[in-house]
Order: structure tokens, then C-alpha cells, then sequence
């Protein structure tokens, strides 16, 4: 037989290392495929790579720390490093560049998702119109007809593409917190407090994390309105080099109810009503305050959905709470309680009834555009951070239940310790593609920061989760560019909808030696539970301290001022009007009995009803009596930003005194504020019209000198809305006469001159200026309301 030519090199089990089935029972080795090409020699050393690594680990040497008292001390994971990279790899093709799939080798150990959005940002400028599949559009205004007066084409794949995507444009929306408004921005700690937590954003004095935060109302659909009565959500994700962390919360610091287990009771009652489908966005009707008069725990959060808190002026303008206790874990495993609280650096305001009432009609979207203006203007909202701290001991002592999510920990008994601050600085590129797709989910936590048992709590962790899989498409909604980390990203989930990964190698498993034992635990570098000791049997209940329905309701009353006490007795009166079945104002009126004599009565008065007896209490313990807490009043948090982003109107005719206003104008602007020139209709001067921007929409108006006292009712009837809703109102010259006109008075009700009605001469117009401003940067004049509480 004649000799067969080789090329040189051994050839023993080439053809299996061809194959992807099967092989001989001892690894071959050789050292050579076939003819020479850099493929097959890529294959050669892909396989002979794998086989090595797969050798490097004979048996799992870690298993054995799983049990027993070992299992206590979290441990790293076995690893060995690949001879080659391409042992690791999915194919020896890898490195084949194209446009399509890259450069080719990905950088190993990286995950290119996790890079700045840039990454993801379109811009079509000089770009020609396309379809999806990225062919040129030639003609995109009609369909593909059989001549022009003929039947469509159902050739016409450009049009059914178009029509098919327009009809799938929507997406579910949010059950709860559907309408929202979002910015990015960051946040930097103050300290270091690794002390008390190793959570990444707090690990230097200093740090920057960056931040996405969605604010939104709870009860409305995606097209209600902004200002209705409710609470905002407040949820912050941070991207941390640990993780995303995202502290899921709302403005106000307690809830509804106690468990999870009646949330969607909840829900259910305060959503339209199921039989017509109404009132959109409103608590105020029957099936809601039949809920609520029937689960007495929900008195200290009805107090606080009364008060002006659920109308705030802006986003900006909020507090901001976790809500529940959480932990926070040092690296050495000591653990604290904690409650987080974000404090608005430009004050704590909020809106007027009528004024939330009318501002719903003018402008719907009226804190999405506040929130927007105000960043785009460079007018970034700022909040702290404060953290209320505590330890188990602490926790014995407290007359109530530190898991008792429809309490708070009142200030006076633990301090809050401001630890750093968060800046929103820029708005997003797309509304739907950020704010709309960001998942938040209540556990997504990094190491540092742990879950009481606050039963409340332990629902959330699986319902926000559960929510984002049903509404962005399946279990991959991690990886739509606004929810992916900045730390890498590695793990053996694969498939199901929507992927957008491209997984390297062969391997999805854990543990593996084929992949050399990678992506591979990291021990106590990870996330590890605090190991909080369980006893007990199984039962549905709740502890006694959480029966306690209206101690708290009680501290929050008597804290309010006279001005938020008003407020909150005219809002359950508004509320319970608008209920039909008088058995259910019945029963919440005998809830009010138990929280404070006053307020009963004043609200049982405006109903025409007389006050009822109590409501029996939920156990025998006596209510535990708090001293007022300051702090719990809105008017306690004024701020530091002056009258930055308030927004006045100038009001100015035919024969307005330019030179002036514009003076004024530039005063304003100078201090931050927004001013505009607004007038009977737009032209040269006029910026605004009154019939685009009514009074509502206005934090301030100022008539200038000349301006002629005309009988026009749209403008006396903004003038009006002003002075009701306590705006400061400034007239120079003859201005004044729009006052006079507009029968708006100089004196407060008990006779004192009003400090926000100025009016002075054209040459006073600097101080007059001055002092209208001091009172804008006070917000309001509350002085003007007449109604006190009664009984």
C-alpha cells in the first residue's frame, strides 16, 4: 500500500474533535485538523482547552461547606482559569468580525450591556426613513394599490409593518403608580457609614451613585390627572458597583393596611367602581370608605391622605419614605433597624383643593411638566437623606410596633441622621423607553441593606417582581437598557422573551467545570441575609401592638397646624359627601370618634350629622398618648431655594409700562424665579394668553404701572383665584386700579393688613418687588382662610 502524504502533526481523534457527539474514552490529542486554516486551529485549541479545564476539577471540593456548621460561613466559589480563552467559548468562530456581531472576542470576564445608555441612544438627524429591518423608505405617505384608485396590496409589507407596530405601541400599564414621571440624576453620600452598613452608595464621603427616580400617583390610570388626591409614589433605583438597589416608596411614611395579604382588597375598593367604571383617579366614593370604615387600622393613614399632603405642589416639594423598617448590615454582620426619609431641599408644599381641583382641568400633566421645566431649566430638585436608626433594644422600648407598617417612628423618640444628598440633573431622552419601561422592585437590595419581617414588606417582595414579568414582556425585563446595572452582569438564566444577551460558551449550569466553574459564587463578598433568629408556629395574625389603630392617627393631628387642620376636616368632608351610602359615613365618622373630639364633631357638622359612638377599639390595651411632633407638619420643612422655579405672571395691556415690566421680569429671573408677560392674546410682548394659563397655574401675579383698570371678567376672575388660593398679588401705579376693580382686599380677616396684597407707587417698585418676593418664597398666606375647626 502506498504511504499516504501528511502534512505533519499527529491525527488521532481529529475527526471527533469535528464532531459535536461522542468521543473516544481517553481524550485525543491532535495536533492537527485536517488542512491548515486558522478556524481549525482555533477549534483544536478551544477543545483541547476545554478538556483541560473540565480536568482541573475532578469533583465539586466546596460541596462538603454546604452542611452542617460549615453552611454558616458563606464560601467562595471553586474556580480554575481557562488555559485559553477560547476553552470558554461558545464557538471557535468567535473571533469572525462583521458590522453584524462586532470585532469579534468579547473582552473576557465583560458584559458589554452594562455601559452607559449612550449605548442605546438614536439620534435620526441626516438620516434617511427606513423600515425596521433598516430598508430605505421610499414613498411613506401612501399604501401599495392596484393603480390609484384600486385595492390595497397585501404585498404592501411596509404598510403592514407600520399599522403592526402602531397597534402594539402599548404596552399593560401599571396596576398601581401608573402615571408617573421620572429623571435621572445622582446621589452623594456625606460620610462614610460602614459602620452601620456596607451598602455601596454610603462606602466614602463623597461617593456619587447614579440614580433614576420615578415619581407618580397611585390610584389613576396612565391618562389621569396630576393633582388629584392621593398618594405619590417616590422610588428611587440606584445603579451601585454592587448592584441595583431600589428603595421603593411613597410620600407618605406609613400605609393603608398591615399585610400584604389585603392589597388588592385595597386596590380594589379606592379603583373606579367595577359596576360603571367610576370616579377615575378619586378615593372619594362608597366602595372605598366602605373598605376603610370597615379596617380601623387605616385611621393614622386617612389622616395623612387628608391632609395637604396628598396635593403637593410639586414633585419637588415632597418628602420621600421607605416606608417600612428595614436593616442595615455591616461587613461584620451587626445589624441595625432603619427607616429612610428623603426631606426636599426647596420646602414642603402643597396645593389648595380648588386650586388641585382647577389646575386638573388647565393642565393634567401639571407636576410632570413642573418636574421636567424645572430640570431642563437647570433648576435641579435636591432631596437629603436621612436615616432614623435604632437597635432591638431600642425597638423593646417603643410603645409600638417597629413592623406595624401604619406607624412611624416620631422623630422625638429616635433623631434623623442626614447622610447625604440626591440630585436629578437630567430628564430622559425617551419617556416611554425609561420612565415607562424602568422595573422597580421592592426586593432589589445589595449587600448592606435587609428585610424586617414587616408582613406588609414581605408581599411586596413578590409582587413587584411578578407585576414587571406580566406587564414588560416575560422574565428578561432586566435587560431593556434603563434596568440594566452598571456592575456586570453574569449568571446562568437564559432564554424566554425578549433576551437580548448573546451568551458565550457552552455552559448555563452551575457548578460546571467546563467553563472552568465560572460565573462563580462570591461567598461573603455577596449578598448574604442577616440571620435573624425564627421561632413560633405557623398562624395567620398579627401581633398585639398592631391593634393599636389610633394613637398614632392622634399624633398626627394634633401636630398639624390650624391651617392643615382645616384642611384636613374640609377634604373627609368633601369625601364623605360624595359617598351615597349614609352607613358607611356612618361608620367612618365612629372611627374619627376614637382619633380626636374636634375633628369628629367639625366633620360631622359639615355632613349634617350628629357624632356617633366610638367604634369599638381592636383590643383592650389603653391608645398611648405622643406629644405633638413638629416635625409632622408640612410648614416645619420651608427650605432653602428661595423663590427658585415659582412661577409669576405679569400682567400686562396696551398701555402697561414696558420699561418696568421688563425690569421686573429680569429681577425675577435673576432670582430664579420664572416670570412670563401674559396678556388677552399672544403678540410681540405677550408671552402667554389668560385663556392658556389661568390664575391656577400661577404661584404669584404682578400688574405693573399703567395697566388700565378694565372691566375684563377673565382678568378679575384671576386676580380672584389668586388672592383665594393666598398667592401673593403685587399692583405699582396705576395697577392698582385692577385691584380696586377686582374687589380684592388689603386686609386679612381680623383686619391686619394682608402682607402678600402689595401695592405702591411706580418709584417704589424696588421694594415693593422685594416684598412680594418675601412672601412668594413663603408660598403662601394662609391668614386668608375664615373657616377654623369647630365643635
Amino acid at each position: 500500500m502506498a504511504k499516504r502524504k501528511t502534512n505533519g502533526g499527529a491525527e488521532d481523534g481529529a475527526g471527533s474533535i469535528l464532531s459535536t457527539v461522542a468521543g473516544p474514552s481517553v481524550p485525543p490529542h491532535p495536533t492537527r485538523l485536517g488542512p491548515p486554516n486558522p478556524i481549525a486551529s482555533q477549534l483544536l485549541e478551544k477543545v483541547t482547552g476545554d478538556e483541560k479545564l473540565a480536568a482541573d476539577m475532578p469533583f465539586n471540593a466546596t460541596k462538603a461547606l454546604e452542611y452542617g456548621e460549615a453552611a454558616y460561613t458563606p464560601h467562595q466559589g471553586e474556580t480554575h482559569t481557562p488555559p485559553t480563552s477560547l476553552a470558554t467559548a461558545g464557538t471557535s468562530t468567535e473571533t469572525v468580525a462583521s458590522p453584524k456581531v462586532g470585532d469579534g472576542q468579547p473582552a473576557i470576564g465583560d458584559n458589554a450591556l452594562n455601559r452607559p445608555l449612550d449605548r442605546v441612544r438614536v439620534d435620526d438627524s441626516a438620516r434617511e426613513l427606513t423600515t425596521n429591518q433598516a430598508v430605505p423608505v421610499a414613498d411613506n405617505q401612501n399604501s401599495l394599490k392596484a393603480g390609484l384608485r384600486g385595492p390595497t396590496l397585501m404585498e404592501d409589507f411596509i404598510l403592514r409593518e407600520k399599522i403592526t407596530h402602531f397597534d402594539h405601541e402599548r404596552i399593560p400599564e401599571r396596576v398601581v403608580h401608573a402615571r408617573g414621571s421620572a429623571a435621572h440624576g445622582y446621589f452623594e453620600s456625606y460620610e462614610d457609614l460602614s459602620d452601620i452598613t456596607r451598602a455601596a452608595p454610603f462606602a466614602a464621603a463623597g461617593k456619587r451613585t447614579p440614580v433614576f427616580v420615578r415619581f407618580s400617583t397611585v390610584a389613576g390610570e396612565r391618562g389621569s390627572a396630576d393633582t388629584v388626591r392621593d398618594v405619590r409614589g417616590f422610588a428611587v433605583k440606584f445603579y451601585t458597583d454592587e448592584g441595583n438597589w431600589d428603595l421603593v416608596g411613597n410620600n407618605m411614611p406609613v400605609f393603608f393596611i398591615q399585610d400584604a395579604m389585603k392589597f388588592p382588597d385595597l386596590i380594589h375598593a379606592v379603583k373606579p367602581e367595577p359596576h360603571n367604571g367610576m370616579p377615575q383617579a378619586a378615593s372619594a366614593h362608597d366602595t372605598f370608605w366602605d373598605f376603610a370604615s370597615l379596617s380601623p387600622e387605616i385611621a393614622h393613614m386617612l389622616l395623612w391622605h387628608t391632609s395637604d399632603r396628598a396635593i403637593p405642589r410639586s414633585y419637588r416639594m415632597m418628602q420621600g419614605f421607605g416606608v417600612h423598617t428595614f436593616r442595615l448590615v455591616n461587613a461584620q454582620g451587626v445589624s441595625v433597624f432603619c427607616k429612610f426619609h428623603w426631606s426636599p431641599m426647596a420646602g414642603t408644599y402643597s396645593l389648595v383643593w380648588d386650586e388641585a381641583a382647577r389646575i386638573t382641568g388647565a393642565d393634567p400633566d401639571f407636576h410632570r411638566r413642573d418636574l421636567w421645566e424645572a430640570i431642563d431649566s437647570g433648576q435641579f430638585p435636591e432631596w437629603e437623606l436621612g436615616l432614623q436608626i435604632f437597635t432591638e433594644e431600642q425597638v423593646a422600648q417603643f410603645p409600638f410596633d417597629i413592623l406595624d407598617p401604619t406607624k412611624i417612628v416620631p422623630e422625638e423618640m429616635v433623631a434623623v441622621r442626614t447622610v447625604g444628598k440626591m440630585v436629578l440633573n437630567r430628564n430622559p431622552d425617551n419617556f416611554f423607553a425609561e420612565t415607562e419601561q424602568v422595573a422597580f422592585c421592592a426586593a432589589h437590595v445589595v449587600p448592606g441593606v435587609d428585610f424586617s419581617d414587616d408582613p406588609l414588606l414581605q408581599g411586596r417582595l413578590h409582587s413587584y417582581i411578578d407585576t414587571q414579568i406580566s406587564r414588560l414582556g416575560g422574565a428578561n425585563f432586566h435587560e431593556i437598557p434603563i434596568n440594566t446595572p452598571v456592575a456586570q452582569m453574569h449568571n446562568n438564566q437564559r432564554d424566554g422573551l425578549h433576551r437580548q444577551a448573546i451568551n458565550r460558551g457552552r455552559v448555563n449550569y452551575e457548578p460546571n467545570s467546563l467553563a472552568g466553574g465560572c460565573p462563580f459564587q462570591a461567598g461573603a463578598r455577596g449578598f448574604v441575609s442577616f440571620p435573624e433568629p425564627q421561632h413560633g408556629s405557623k398562624v395567620r395574625g398579627k401581633p398585639e401592638l398592631f391593634a393599636d389603630h389610633y394613637s398614632q392617627a392622634r399624633l398626627f393631628w394634633i401636630s398639624q397646624s390650624l391651617t392643615e387642620q382645616r384642611h384636613i376636616i374640609a377634604a373627609f368632608r368633601f369625601e364623605l359627601t360624595r359617598v351615597q351610602t349614609s352607613a358607611v359615613r356612618q361608620r367612618v365618622l365612629a372611627l374619627l370618634a376614637n382619633i380626636d373630639e374636634v375633628l369628629v364633631a367639625s366633620v360631622a357638622e359639615g355632613l349634617g350629622m350628629l357624632v356617633p359612638p366610638p367604634l369599638p377599639p381592636a383590643a383592650d390595651r389603653p391608645p398611648y398618648d405622643y406629644p405633638p411632633s413638629p416635625g409632622l407638619s408640612l410648614f416645619a420643612r420651608p427650605g432653602s431655594m428661595g423663590i427658585r422655579t415659582r412661577r409669576v405672571a405679569l400682567l400686562v395691556g396696551a398701555n402697561t409700562d414696558l420699561a418696568q415690566a421688563r425690569s421686573l421680569y429680569a429681577s425675577l429671573l435673576d432670582d430664579g424665579a420664572v416670570p412670563r408677560l401674559i396678556g388677552e392674546r399672544i403678540g410681540p410682548v405677550v408671552e402667554i394668553s389668560l385663556e392658556t394659563a389661568p390664575s391656577v397655574l400661577w404661584d404669584g401675579v404682578i400688574v405693573p404701572d399703567a395697566m388700565p383698570a378694565v372691566g375684563d371678567v377673565t382678568v378679575f376672575e384671576f386676580l380672584k383665584l389668586q388672592y383665594r388660593h393666598g398667592k401673593p398679588l403685587l399692583a405699582l401705579g396705576n395697577g392698582a386700579e385692577l385691584f380696586k376693580a377686582a374687589r380684592i382686599p388689603h386686609t386679612l380677616p381680623h383686619g391686619v393688613p394682608d402682607p402678600g396684597v402689595i401695592v405702591a407707587a411706580a418709584a417704589d417698585a424696588i421694594e415693593a418687588l422685594a416684598s412680594f418676593k418675601a412672601v412668594l418664597a413663603q408660598h403662601r398666606v394662609y391668614a386668608r382662610e375664615t373657616d377654623p375647626p369647630s365643635v
